[in-house]
């Protein structure tokens, strides 16, 4: 009887140990997310090495991503979750502070400080001879109001053939990441953890939204968030989707392309 009461006694304090054991898991996971000279190497690691590749391939349909790192978190995103495996993909990188835009009047968006910089960087003129070849092309980035008001007049320069397909990807944001806090959290209380994007974030993706087709404009709020102003801070899994407010993890990256490549045009090429 003695054996029976301290076997299931074990039995009890395995169970409680689990719950802890996990906790202790995510909270590693996090830690290691939260370190952001890590992550940002990681954010860029799959970009930089196809900026300007040539489409070569003959066999594979071309794939060109423009834009900031937030483009490169959306490349991130298409290659965690195994997508459009049958496109060679090629990178065009125009840096936040310059934007991506195509219009006759972009040099009085730009700060005086970063004149001389964006003059040295890639554009949309110098990327046409590639966007010609592509079959899709994607324009994601950290957009800025003006860059947004001028997405119209810069879709109709790019002059997008019939045969070939445009997405634009829309702002994320997720708000104010406090790993520190996070770690002294229960995790129901992580699972249900929403942060509210900084302030510009609605504003600038709603723009968006009025002024770009629905088959163009990738709603990439309104796919992760939902209809409401705030955002998950974490997976269902609780693996943090942001290291910093505005670029991925691995883990979250994964969980942005899944949203992204289920029930939309994206999923279909």
């Amino acid at each position: 009887m003695l054996k029976i009461i301290q076997i299931m006694l074990l039995g009890v304090g395995v169970l409680a140990f689990l719950p802890s054991a996990a906790s202790s898991i995510n909270r590693d996971a996090m830690l290691k997310a939260a370190d952001k000279k890590a992550s940002g190497e990681y954010v860029r690691s799959r970009f930089l090495p196809l900026m300007k590749k040539p489409f070569d391939q003959a066999d594979k349909k071309n794939l060109l991503i423009i834009g900031d790192s937030h483009a490169q978190d959306f490349l991130n995103a298409i290659v965690e979750g195994n997508y459009l495996t049958d496109y060679q993909i090629s990178t065009r990188y125009i840096p936040v502070r310059c934007q991506i835009a195509f219009a006759t009047d972009v040099a009085q968006y730009i700060k005086a400080k970063d004149k001389r910089f964006c003059s040295k960087s890639d554009t949309l003129e110098q990327a046409s001879a590639q966007i010609k070849e592509a079959d899709v092309i994607f324009l994601a980035a950290k957009w800025k109001e003006w860059s947004a008001k001028k997405l119209p007049e810069t879709i109709a320069k790019l002059s997008i053939k019939p045969l070939q397909k445009l997405f634009v990807i829309g702002r994320k944001s997720f708000g104010n990441i406090s790993v520190r806090r996070y770690l002294r959290m229960s995790e129901e209380e992580l699972i249900g953890l929403r942060n509210q994007p900084e302030a510009h974030h609605m504003k600038i993706n709603e723009l968006m939204g009025q002024t770009l087709d629905n088959i163009l404009f990738v709603n990439l709020h309104q796919k992760v968030c939902g209809t409401n102003n705030d955002c998950p801070v974490f997976t269902p899994n609780l693996k943090l989707i942001s290291f910093d407010g505005g670029h991925l993890t691995k883990n979250g990256a994964k969980y942005i392309g899944e949203k992204l490549f289920q029930n939309t045009p994206l999923g279909e090429l």
